[in-house]
């Protein structure tokens, strides 16, 4: 399964980076972000570039990040590099598939943006300088999105001068928007329900979230601060699909509960995110 998320994720990419990002020339995200630059000071081709310094970084990630997470990159990284160079041989571009840029830098970001935020929630990525900043979010307190954001700036600077301001400026609104999609695509996957339920018989509720859901649940005793009745609290999470279910069996078999439902997206614990 991960190895088909890694390969739908690049497929992504690629058609974002191939014919978004370089016809455009901007400058932003990683290996591919230096390309357009390096293409256009020497003529190298930018899917060669990709391979080039994708293979140099890889050693880094193998030595920082483990053999798990250097295997993956491995396939995900040759992926890419052979999708980009398939692609200039199969569908030859001359320049922007449109003549509205901000519309291809939606399409710019959106792309490689989704597709990095589930390599990086599996603990994958594309390569080039996403393996710098897993590096750096691993060592250091930066989440992934700041990290890309710090590491890309170069690109972006570089852009300025060798494609001018128009161009320079569009890459790094790329950049900017770029790690927000990164940082909110991986909070929304992760995202989980936290339920606090106060109710008379959590019995019923419990059952449920054991046998139906296959989650466990903490149960404490409490009082109402007004009619001083004894009452029990019923606290679990879960995802998002199996909260709809709990939430709708709560009203049938206990309809004058009172339930407080709050998102979370990093839950740690068995069944969860580990550390």
């Amino acid at each position: 399964m991960e190895y088909g998320l890694i390969t739908g994720s690049i497929l992504i990419m690629v058609v974002g980076v191939y014919f978004f990002k370089f016809p455009n020339n901007f400058a932003f995200g990683g290996v591919t972000g230096f390309s357009p630059v390096v293409s256009r000071l020497t003529g190298w081709s930018a899917g060669n570039f990709t391979f080039a310094v994708n293979t140099g970084l890889l050693v880094l990630g193998f030595i920082f990040l483990g053999t798990d997470v250097g295997i993956k990159t491995v396939y995900a990284s040759m992926l890419m590099s052979f999708g980009l160079t398939a692609l200039e041989h199969v569908c030859p571009l001359d320049g922007p598939l449109t003549s509205e840029p901000l519309l291809e830098l939606v399409f710019a970001i959106f792309c490689p943006g989704f597709g990095s935020a589930v390599l990086f929630n599996i603990g994958a990525s594309s390569g080039g300088t996403d393996i710098i900043a897993m590096i750096l979010k691993r060592h250091t307190s930066m989440n992934i999105g700041t990290a890309l954001l710090v590491v890309d700036i170069t690109s972006v600077a570089m852009a300025f001068f060798v494609f001018g301001p128009t161009t320079g400026l569009f890459s790094l609104l790329g950049l900017i928007a770029k790690s927000l999609v990164i940082d909110n695509v991986i909070e929304s996957i992760n995202m989980c329900k936290c339920f606090n339920i106060v109710c008379d018989d959590p019995q019923a509720i419990c059952e449920f979230i054991i046998h139906e859901l296959n989650h466990s649940a903490t149960v404490y005793r409490a009082e109402g601060a007004f009619t001083h009745r004894s009452k029990y609290v019923v606290m679990t999470t879960m995802k998002r699909s199996q909260a709809i279910r709990l939430r709708n069996h709560i009203h049938r078999v206990q309809p004058n509960a009172f339930i407080m439902i709050s998102n979370s997206s990093e839950i740690i614990g068995k069944g969860f995110l580990t550390i």
